[in-house]
């Protein structure tokens, strides 16, 4: 099994859920709602970005990943948590909107993992 482009394919479906909950979101809840979730699906896609950098930068080689990086990636919780703070304050949305829009990416990699699953038990 090559698993190489999984990551490219999550960022994608994390894109396509993020747009689909979000006309969702509009529908049930409306433009400001939407809006909250589409910045924290944006959040969960940076956050499964910074992840596969760490990874990448760890298996490429030998020598230890950048301190700047390492420092974020330790921090990235509360970046994170500062970034939800600030759209909930600046939009004027729920923090519900953008929780669940942070969950984008987890849905994402379910999705990956399903479409690995079906793939390979055609083989």
């Amino acid at each position: 099994m090559n698993f190489e482009h999984a990551p490219r394919r999550i960022l994608r479906v994390t894109a396509a859920v993020a747009i689909v909950g979000a006309a969702v979101t509009w529908i049930a809840a409306g433009p400001r709602q939407a809006l909250g979730f589409l910045a924290g699906a944006a959040l969960s896609g940076l956050n499964f970005y910074w992840l596969c950098q760490l990874v990448n930068s760890l298996g490429a080689s030998a020598k230890p990943p950048a301190r700047g990086s390492a420092i974020l990636l330790s921090f990235r919780y509360l970046v994170i948590a500062g970034a939800v703070y600030a759209i909930v304050k600046g939009l004027g949305v729920t923090p519900a909107a953008v929780l669940w829009g942070l969950l984008a990416a987890f849905a994402a990699v379910i999705l990956e993992i399903l479409y690995e699953l079906i793939l390979h038990a055609r083989a």
